[in-house]
Protein backbone atom coordinates (compact mmCIF):
# COMPACT_ATOMS: atom_id res chain seq x y z
CA UNK A 1 0.00 0.00 0.00
CA UNK A 2 1.37 3.43 -0.59
CA UNK A 3 0.19 6.80 1.24
CA UNK A 4 -3.09 7.73 1.44
CA UNK A 5 -5.65 10.34 2.97
CA UNK A 6 -8.71 8.09 3.76
CA UNK A 7 -11.37 8.84 1.11
CA UNK A 8 -14.11 8.73 4.07
CA UNK A 9 -11.91 11.82 5.43
CA UNK A 10 -12.27 13.77 1.83
CA UNK A 11 -15.63 13.02 1.90
CA UNK A 12 -16.26 14.74 5.36
CA UNK A 13 -13.84 17.39 4.83
CA UNK A 14 -15.71 18.73 1.44
CA UNK A 15 -19.13 18.50 2.88
CA UNK A 16 -18.29 20.36 6.34
CA UNK A 17 -19.08 17.08 8.11
CA UNK A 18 -18.98 17.02 12.08
CA UNK A 19 -15.58 16.11 13.32
CA UNK A 20 -13.54 16.86 10.07
CA UNK A 21 -11.63 19.79 10.91
CA UNK A 22 -7.73 19.34 11.52
CA UNK A 23 -7.99 21.97 13.68
CA UNK A 24 -9.16 19.90 16.89
CA UNK A 25 -7.33 17.18 18.27
CA UNK A 26 -4.90 15.07 15.65
CA UNK A 27 -3.24 11.89 17.00
CA UNK A 28 -0.80 9.94 15.11
CA UNK A 29 -0.53 5.72 16.16
CA UNK A 30 1.67 3.45 15.47
CA UNK A 31 0.23 0.20 13.58
CA UNK A 32 1.31 -3.53 12.80
CA UNK A 33 0.43 -4.17 9.29
CA UNK A 34 0.34 -7.82 10.10
CA UNK A 35 -2.96 -7.06 11.91
CA UNK A 36 -4.41 -4.26 9.83
CA UNK A 37 -4.91 -3.95 6.13
CA UNK A 38 -6.05 -0.62 4.77
CA UNK A 39 -8.97 -0.21 3.48
CA UNK A 40 -10.74 3.05 1.72
CA UNK A 41 -14.05 2.54 3.35
CA UNK A 42 -12.52 2.91 6.58
CA UNK A 43 -14.12 6.12 8.49
CA UNK A 44 -13.03 6.08 12.30
CA UNK A 45 -11.11 4.33 14.78
CA UNK A 46 -13.40 1.49 15.11
CA UNK A 47 -12.39 0.22 12.26
CA UNK A 48 -8.52 0.81 12.84
CA UNK A 49 -6.33 -2.79 14.95
CA UNK A 50 -3.13 -3.43 15.12
CA UNK A 51 -2.21 -0.26 17.23
CA UNK A 52 1.39 -0.72 18.63
CA UNK A 53 1.78 1.64 21.89
CA UNK A 54 0.04 4.76 22.55
CA UNK A 55 -1.12 7.09 19.99
CA UNK A 56 0.52 10.97 20.30
CA UNK A 57 -0.99 14.23 19.57
CA UNK A 58 0.67 16.39 17.17
CA UNK A 59 1.63 19.46 18.05
CA UNK A 60 2.14 22.93 16.57
CA UNK A 61 -0.12 21.88 13.84
CA UNK A 62 0.43 24.34 10.82
CA UNK A 63 -1.58 24.54 7.43
CA UNK A 64 0.32 26.32 4.63
CA UNK A 65 -1.18 26.33 0.93
CA UNK A 66 -3.06 23.11 1.85
CA UNK A 67 0.16 21.28 3.93
CA UNK A 68 -0.29 20.38 7.17
CA UNK A 69 2.84 20.18 9.13
CA UNK A 70 3.56 19.81 12.94
CA UNK A 71 6.58 18.85 15.07
CA UNK A 72 8.00 15.45 15.06
CA UNK A 73 6.99 13.17 18.05
CA UNK A 74 8.23 10.49 19.83
CA UNK A 75 6.38 7.36 21.17
CA UNK A 76 8.10 6.50 25.05
CA UNK A 77 9.02 2.99 26.27
CA UNK A 78 7.11 0.78 22.94
CA UNK A 79 6.32 -2.55 23.10
CA UNK A 80 4.29 -5.15 20.72
CA UNK A 81 4.42 -6.07 17.50
CA UNK A 82 6.44 -4.90 14.51
CA UNK A 83 5.31 -0.76 13.32
CA UNK A 84 4.92 -0.68 9.04
CA UNK A 85 2.68 2.05 9.30
CA UNK A 86 1.57 5.61 10.85
CA UNK A 87 -2.44 6.66 10.90
CA UNK A 88 -3.26 10.05 11.15
CA UNK A 89 -6.77 10.42 13.05
CA UNK A 90 -9.14 13.67 14.65
CA UNK A 91 -9.53 12.56 17.76
CA UNK A 92 -12.54 13.09 19.97
CA UNK A 93 -12.45 11.21 22.25
CA UNK A 94 -14.73 8.23 21.18
CA UNK A 95 -13.14 5.78 18.46
CA UNK A 96 -16.66 5.39 17.16
CA UNK A 97 -16.84 9.48 16.30
CA UNK A 98 -12.81 9.68 15.69
CA UNK A 99 -12.40 9.98 12.01
CA UNK A 100 -9.02 8.71 10.20
CA UNK A 101 -7.51 10.53 7.98
CA UNK A 102 -4.48 9.19 6.28
CA UNK A 103 -2.61 6.13 6.39
CA UNK A 104 1.30 6.38 5.63
CA UNK A 105 3.74 3.83 5.05
CA UNK A 106 6.15 4.43 2.03
CA UNK A 107 8.93 7.18 2.50
CA UNK A 108 9.03 7.05 6.70
CA UNK A 109 12.01 7.18 7.83
CA UNK A 110 12.63 4.60 10.45
CA UNK A 111 9.74 2.17 9.58
CA UNK A 112 9.75 -0.77 9.67
CA UNK A 113 10.48 -0.73 13.00
CA UNK A 114 10.96 -3.71 15.59
CA UNK A 115 9.82 -2.16 19.22
CA UNK A 116 12.20 -3.17 21.93
CA UNK A 117 11.21 -0.67 24.79
CA UNK A 118 12.56 2.18 23.88
CA UNK A 119 11.67 5.10 22.26
CA UNK A 120 10.45 5.38 18.80
CA UNK A 121 10.58 8.97 17.25
CA UNK A 122 8.62 9.95 13.82
CA UNK A 123 10.25 12.45 12.17
CA UNK A 124 7.88 14.06 9.44
CA UNK A 125 9.43 14.54 5.97
CA UNK A 126 10.49 18.50 5.57
CA UNK A 127 8.12 19.32 3.32
CA UNK A 128 5.50 17.93 5.98
CA UNK A 129 3.01 15.89 6.40
CA UNK A 130 0.19 15.75 4.18
CA UNK A 131 -0.99 17.76 1.20
CA UNK A 132 -3.93 18.82 0.39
Amino acid sequence: MANAVYPKFKEALIQGSTNSSLGGTVKVALVDTGTYTYSAAHQFLTDLTGVVGTAQTLANKTYVGGLLDADDVTFSAVTGASVEALVLYIDTGTAGTSRLVAFEDAGVTGLPVTPNGGDIPVVWNASGIIQF
